[in-house]
């Protein structure tokens, strides 16, 4: 039995960070999630697309599965692409404060047409 409640809503106290082992160097952490899911919320139809996310850390890191149980909590939401790759941007940031952020969502075709969301963070802009 899973200890996963996909029946809540995703909260950004979710999500752990831990300290970054070289935070004085500049390094590219690059984070693949290629099972996420939420609803459309028009159709009631599930949408399933691959998460990428690309950071500079500063003081901290993202710890792996707190982000894989926060983004599990996205299955049965009924979100546009738009809505939650920003939402998803901005709940990461708030948590790990990173120098700079590239969310982006590459979603699978529907009706014949797919979508691609890119989010930028860079800190102090």
């Amino acid at each position: 039995m899973s200890d996963v409640d996909l029946t809540s809503a995703p909260d950004v106290s979710q999500l752990e960070c831990f300290p970054n082992p070289r935070p004085e160097r500049d390094y590219l952490i690059e984070i693949t999630c290629p099972e996420f899911t939420t609803v459309c919320p028009k159709t009631g139809q599930p949408d399933f697309g691959t998460l990428i996310f690309s950071y500079v850390a500063d003081k901290t890191c993202i710890e792996l599965k707190s982000l894989k149980l926060y983004l599990q909590r996205y299955r049965n939401q009924g979100i546009f692409y738009e809505v939650v790759v920003n939402k998803i941007l901005d709940d990461f940031v708030k948590v790990v404060h990173p120098r700079r952020c590239t969310l982006t969502g590459r979603f699978t075709p529907r009706g014949g047409i797919s979508s691609t969301i890119v989010a930028e963070h860079t800190a102090g802009k």
